[in-house]
């Protein structure tokens, strides 16, 4: 799937809880300062436009803290063994901890 957006997405290695859901591993796919994508070996009951807080646990590469995102699920999709989700950021009340791990995965990928 390809499209065009107005802020970059990066690839990440970042685990991700979601307190008001019940899952096994999720996944952070990737990360822009709009939007993330999550993926999942369990399929999630993610009700589409509702807000969920998600606990997002940088890889320790990055040196990172955790930190929480207000987020809004756009698109879900499930195939197989895989769930993935979509989600507009809604608010990020770790504010920075959230730029230092968007800039530091801007600065990891390749250009």
């Amino acid at each position: 799937m390809s499209e065009k957006r107005k802020h970059p997405r990066y690839v990440s290695q970042a685990k991700v809880r979601i307190p008001q859901i019940a899952g096994g591993e999720i996944l952070l796919k990737d990360i822009s300062i709009t939007g993330c994508g999550i993926e999942s070996t369990v399929m999630l009951d993610l009700i589409l436009h509702n807000q969920y807080k998600l606990e997002v646990l940088p890889e320790k590469s990055s040196k990172i803290g955790h930190f929480e995102l207000l987020v809004e699920p756009v698109w879900t999709h499930a195939a197989g063994y895989s769930f993935e989700a979509g989600f507009v950021i809604v608010k990020s009340p770790g504010g920075r901890q959230f730029q230092r791990y968007v800039d530091y995965l801007s600065w990891r990928q390749p250009q």
